[in-house]
């Protein structure tokens, strides 16, 4: 390998808005596990050890021939089936859920790695039968595909990490150039779908929906559409909602965050790590945030212009769709616009598996910015 080519060709805008991220959510863990009240610092120290395992990752998967790997899609989509069936055998409960398998000191979320095996894998697919896109029995066999990994991770349950793979499906499908004909009949099935759903909750006695979904996601959605309907139900986002709120424009400093500090906030340095940023660095903290992550997704999404090879395209618009939708989420729950589901924040939140899976996405984006870099006079973007 050609380091000093290497180093050249290296997108350092988008490996530097990470490590500012990375270091960023480091702090913030730190507060939200009170660190400076002398709680012990096991998430802060295991959160440093995640990011130094996925800058390896990173460099690992930066220098890894992505191309020839691909030849090997359809073992990567049974690798990613295995993991998420052994889930249910292996798998430890915690709060209700299976979806963590323990390996010595690791606790792994195959969810989450299941996010960049289906981008990779479906990436693929389409770029070999992009001439059939539009085609029915091509357009069921994909959706057939995402619908076994979706179904699995459902069943955990674990709907944010299968609402992810929906994302990422329909931001692939929509970017191969499928035919507005198709999204239109979509959207005339989906909507009234959602509506249904949204109306059946809502009711004293449940038609289908309390049968179909688990307690703990119908009650979830409920409180989302009633929230006056059980009061503890709301409580997360209330609780998230005042963070934010009470933080103003500039913050009450770290540390200082008294509904953070005093153990209001769930889940404050994972699903809820917004509100320890809104209520610790206020507004503009959280337009420093969201600006880094338009920042990252704006990076993909060059890196994605930059290249001519529909499979590398795919990638990079999958790794860009999945940050912009996660991080919608999570900030979408944080501040009462979307039902309260568990979805960490991008490079942000604590968690080794989404670090991880994170780092292992930036690694393929700075692989394909590494092939395809282009002079200005060729017509390169970056």
């Amino acid at each position: 390998m050609n380091v000093k080519k290497w180093l050249q060709n290296l997108d350092y805008y988008l490996i530097g808005a990470i490590f500012i991220l990375a270091l960023f959510g480091i702090v913030c863990i730190a507060s939200a596990t009170h660190f400076n009240l002398g709680h012990e610092a096991t998430e802060v120290y295991k959160q440093i050890a995640f990011f130094i395992i996925g800058f390896i990752l990173l460099v690992v998967v930066a220098n890894v021939d992505y191309e020839y790997v691909s030849q090997f899609y359809i073992p990567v989509y049974i690798i990613n089936i295995l993991l998420l069936i052994s889930v249910f055998f292996l798998g430890r409960n915690l709060n209700g859920a299976t979806r963590w398998i323990v390996i010595g000191p690791l606790t792994i979320q195959p969810s989450e790695f299941s996010k960049i095996f289906m981008i990779f894998f479906l990436a693929k697919v389409i770029s070999m039968h992009k001439d059939e896109m539009n085609r029915l029995p091509f357009l069921g066999k994909l959706c057939l595909m995402i619908a076994v990994p979706f179904v699995l991770v459902l069943k955990q349950p674990a709907l944010s990490a299968s609402l992810v793979l929906a994302a990422i499906f329909c931001v692939l499908v929509f970017n191969a150039g499928i035919e507005y004909t198709w999204i239109r009949n979509f959207l005339v099935v989906f909507v009234p779908i959602v509506a249904f759903i949204l109306w059946d909750v809502s009711r004293e006695n449940p038609l289908i929906m309390d049968k179909i979904f688990e307690p703990h996601q119908f009650n979830r959605i409920l409180s989302f559409v009633d929230p006056t309907a059980n009061a503890d139900l709301y409580y997360q986002t209330e609780k998230s909602i005042s963070a934010i709120g009470s933080g103003q424009l500039t913050g009450k400093g770290l540390f200082q965050g008294t509904l953070n500090q005093l153990s209001y906030l769930p889940e404050p340095y994972n699903d809820f790590i917004f509100s320890v940023i809104g209520e610790e660095f206020g507004f503009l903290g959280c337009i420093f945030t969201l600006g880094m992550l338009f920042f990252i997704v704006f990076r993909c999404m060059l890196i994605a212009l930059s290249t001519k090879d529909t499979f590398s395209q795919l990638i990079a618009v999958g790794v860009a769709g999945m940050f912009a939708f996660q991080t919608f989420v999570n900030v979408g729950v944080a501040t009462g616009i979307v039902p309260n589901t568990g979805m960490s924040l991008p490079f942000v939140s604590y968690g080794g598996s989404s670090m991880w899976t994170n780092m292992v996405a930036v690694g393929l984006l700075l692989n394909i910015r590494k092939k395809e870099t282009r002079s200005l006079f060729e017509g390169g973007l970056l």
